[in-house]
């Protein structure tokens, strides 16, 4: 039985509204140290690094893995600074002698993805979209659609999620109990349950870990 080829997958980012940030130095300071955190955890092909402006850019080995980490990054810099993703799948070419600028259709299909998710924002409907996914390449252009919609739902889910909530989410996709979470949080374990089921948390780390395997 013969595999299915490896197609790389690129994710572009970007600090939406960052330039009018009061601390501009700060964010910057805490976008990297969340890229930093993510290219640990995930060994992406490419790491993720800030690339010119309020942007960054990185390619991994799996659509899996672009998805879970445009989650982590987004989590790492909310509730008090939001990022749009856009996320590729295609062949990469490096047309220079750096190996870290890429071009490609890998590229443009994440940079068509991102526009995408920023032109959502004037749409009522899909408004909370901050994540699009463009593919490339015929062995996964059929899932494409798939993937929007539970990208859309994810983003919609956690663009409500308040400040404590954002919390018990990070702590849950960090694989830490509810009772530890809770001793962290200060409150009690039946606040934190009561914040699982009516935010709709649970659902939020199963669809994490479900899209976080494909391929």
């Amino acid at each position: 039985m013969t595999s299915k080829p490896v197609v790389p997958t690129t994710l572009i980012g970007d600090l939406i509204g960052s330039r009018v940030s009061g601390d501009r130095h700060g964010l910057h300071a805490s976008l990297a140290l969340a890229l930093e955190r993510v290219n640990a955890r995930l060994d992406p092909l490419t790491p993720l690094r800030i690339t010119v402006g309020d942007e960054y850019q990185g390619v991994f080995h799996t659509l899996g893995d672009a998805v879970t980490a445009s989650l982590l990054v987004r989590l790492a810099l909310l509730p008090e600074h939001d990022i749009r993703h856009g996320i590729g799948r295609g062949s990469i070419e490096i047309l220079t002698e750096d190996p870290r600028i890429e071009d490609g259709p890998g590229w443009w299909a994440a940079r068509w993805a991102i526009e995408r998710a920023a032109a959502a924002e004037g749409k009522p409907a899909i408004r909370s979209l901050r994540t699009a996914y463009v593919a490339h390449d015929s062995v996964s252009a059929t899932d494409e659609a798939a993937v929007n919609a539970a990208l859309l739902l994810r983003d919609e889910r956690i663009s409500g999620l308040s400040e404590r909530s954002l919390s018990v989410l990070r702590g849950l996709l960090a694989g830490q109990a509810q009772r530890d979470l809770a001793e962290e949080l200060g409150i009690s374990p039946s606040a934190v349950s009561q914040r699982v089921r009516a935010d709709g948390l649970g659902a939020i780390v199963a669809a994490h870990e479900l899209m976080g395997g494909l391929p």
